[in-house]
């Protein structure tokens, strides 16, 4: 079993591109942020773009050999490899991708899936040693969490979104998201708990700093990648202030 990290262990930036960028526009992206951008010991960039992308920013990574940064899937199939048409399974990316995305708002609500597909595709990420972002909401966050008590999987992050997509123009007051950030960590003690919903390049100094929070999940700022790179560098300064605590 691998070592469970904590909170402390990473702070997490992800950007999830969702279904943006043709591939000429994600090399610039890369280029525009690599030139700006400086690792630092103890935050982790991630960031998801569409599946087609994935491969070819696999070998941009390979090639510029830039530090702390890692690619995740935005969804993978409840299912392994197989006679799965349109699917992409877990194995297919473990080689490029560190991390997969399971249970985000928006495959739950507009692509339907069940419970039982979102713990299929935490089991399915475990098993090809990728770590899952399981997605919960305020609402459901225990049940969705306790579903997958029996899975095991000692990297799981759990990235807390709001419940539906209006609180992602205004996002909840940081005195809420640690109110349910302590909900969580009675469920999943020493669990990652990354927060997204609403964060933009003007807000995001109220949520760098959050208890209980280790990171942010970030959506339509992360297409740009001047923005994307100030909410990073932020991230980055708050860990050379306070240092992992």
């Amino acid at each position: 079993m691998k070592k469970r990290e904590t909170p402390a262990t990473t702070y997490r930036v992800i950007g999830n591109w969702k279904c943006n960028k043709t591939i000429d526009q994600a090399r610039s992206w890369m280029d525009q942020f690599r030139r700006g951008y400086t690792p630092v010991d103890g935050v982790e960039v991630v960031l998801a773009p569409p599946h087609l992308l994935i491969a070819q920013l696999g070998e941009y990574l390979e090639q510029a050999k830039m530090k702390h940064f890692s690619l995740a899937a935005q969804d993978i199939s409840p299912f392994p490899l197989g006679s799965y048409t349109g699917a992409t399974a877990a194995d297919m990316i473990k080689g490029i991708c560190r991390y997969a995305i399971v249970g985000h708002w928006e495959r739950r609500n507009y692509f339907h899936e069940t419970p039982l597909d979102v713990v299929n595709k935490v089991s399915e990420a475990a098993d090809a040693s990728l770590i899952p972002i399981i997605c919960v909401d305020e609402t459901n966050a225990m049940s969705q969490l306790t579903a997958l008590v029996d899975i095991d999987c000692d990297t799981l992050v759990v990235g807390y979104t709001p419940v539906d997509g209006s609180s992602y123009r205004e996002p909840q007051s940081p005195d809420k998201i640690a109110e349910v950030a302590g909900y969580i960590s009675q469920v999943y003690p020493s669990r990652p708990i990354i927060y997204g919903g609403g964060v933009n390049s003007r807000n995001y100094e109220r949520y760098i700093s959050i208890k209980g929070v280790s990171g942010l999940f970030l959506g339509a700022v992360s297409l740009q990648p001047d923005s994307f790179l100030q909410i990073v560098e932020a991230m980055q300064q708050r860990v050379r202030v306070a240092g992992p605590s």
